[in-house]
This record gives structure tokens, sequence and C-alpha cells, in this order.
């Protein structure tokens, strides 16, 4: 098992019980979480984060993590992009078993296939909203004038260009948020992982950057999981997983929660 890496309700009652999260192998699946813990401590100071937690994310698909504070949403993204080891079980993201690369492998494969997208945007903040895109294409040695088109391409899509050359402290909450986006979406990753990106802004902005968040993911054909703690923003995904004191569960249409 690998070190970690430095990183870091219930569903409503309605038409019958939730199915359960420990579903078979999908076909069509980009992600397969198998039978993934993370206990932190040993013995009666054990405390676990998350539960033999199994589910499985298609390729193209755009789904929710649904939890409170504390029920153990961060800890699984986390485990799923390589940024925190499993206590137990198996992560595989297309033919790569997460689980078993080594540190090296885990930060070139991070780099390459997983993009993220924080809860306070993380932006280098003496780095323009461009030169935050180009970063992130040095780490897999983009050539340059590829990398730059690129980066404009998407700040062109995300309604930034002529914020391309603002540093973070000048703009917006939304807009920041939009270059975090792009910086995900630079590498052309496989799958996206999105951690609480509304909790800093108002609704009407949240649904922006939501929608957002959706088009470009499924304009790319890529595959997203979004944690949120927000019923009001699972609309607009795929499916839902409800995740409450480290327990997974699925619910297989938005709908199917009462807003």
């Amino acid at each position: 098992m690998n070190d970690p890496i430095d990183a870091t309700s219930p569903v409503p009652d309605g038409p019958g019980p939730a199915p359960s999260a420990d579903a078979p192998t999908r076909p069509g699946a980009l992600l397969h979480v198998d039978h993934v813990s993370k206990v932190y401590g040993s013995g009666h100071t054990a405390v676990t984060a998350l539960d033999d937690a199994t589910m499985a994310v298609d390729q193209g698909e755009f789904v929710a993590l649904l939890g409170p504070s504390g029920s153990g949403k961060t800890t699984l993204i986390s485990i799923i992009g390589g940024l925190l080891s499993a206590t137990s079980g198996t992560v595989r993201i297309g033919d790569v078993d997460v689980t078993a690369l080594s540190r090296r492998e885990l930060t070139r494969f991070r780099a390459e296939r997983v993009g993220f997208v924080f809860q306070s945007a993380n932006l280098v903040p003496f780095l323009t909203a461009r030169e935050n895109l180009l970063y992130v294409a040095t780490l897999v040695k983009t050539p340059k004038k590829a990398a730059q088109q690129r980066a404009d391409q998407l700040l062109e899509e995300l309604g930034l260009a002529d914020r391309a050359k603002n540093l973070p402290e000048q703009l917006s909450g939304g807009e920041r948020q939009r270059v975090a986006i792009g910086r995900a979406l630079m590498n052309d990753p496989d799958l996206v992982l999105v951690d609480e990106p509304t909790a800093a802004l108002d609704t009407a902005l949240g649904r922006q950057v939501v929608q957002l968040l959706r088009r470009e993911i499924k304009d790319r054909g890529k595959t997203g999981i979004m944690v949120t703690h927000d019923l009001r923003m699972v609309e607009y995904t795929d499916r839902v997983f409800e995740i409450l004191d480290g327990h997974l569960t699925h619910v297989e249409e938005p709908s199917a929660l009462k807003h």
C-alpha cells in the first residue's frame, strides 16, 4: 500500500429503497472503485473515514457525490485521484490500478489523466489566468505552441479571453473557478474531480459554474465526479451517489432526491 500523498442526510424517502452502490461491473465504466476503505489509527483508537466503498462511473458521465461535512466524500475523491492512499481496496481508472502505483507513477498519472477543481480554486497567485493554465502543461511537457493554443481556446470557451492577463486577485470568485475548470481540462484528462465548486459562491453563480462544468465535461466525453452537499446542484448530474458516515449508496437519478 502506498503512503499518503500530500494533498488533500440519508436519501429522502422515495419510490422504494435506494439501490446499493455495490453494483456489478459496468461495461462502459471508466472508473471502478472496489471495496475501498480508509482507516486512521489502529486498535481502539481507529477511526473509519470510508467503509467498503464500491462504485463505477461510465465514460462520459457527470455524477454527484452528495453528503454532509465529514461524511467521507472528500476522502473518497482524494483516494480516487491518487492524493491519498486507501487502507484496503482498489481504484481503477481505465486500465490503470491507481492503488498499485508508486509515488513517482502517481505524480505522472495525475498530471496526465486526472483534472482537479478544488473548493477555493487554488490558483497560483502570482500567475495570470493564462499562465495558470500553461503551468500545468509544463508538467507533461506539452510543446509550448500547442499549450498556448489550448490555453487560449479554453479561456475563450470559458468566457475569459479578456481576462487572460489578469492575476487571480483581479478576478471575481466565479471567474477564478472558471480558470480552475480550464486548468483541470488543460492536459485533456480522462477524469475530472471537483470538490465543492460552489461552496464560496451564491446560488445563481453556483448554478452557472456547475452548468459550465457539465457542458465542458460532457462535450469532451470526459468523466466527472462533483463532491457537493448542496441538493440544488445535483440536478445537473446524471446520477447521484450519497455518502454518510463513510458508507456509500447511490440513487439512479437526481430526481429521486426531494429538494
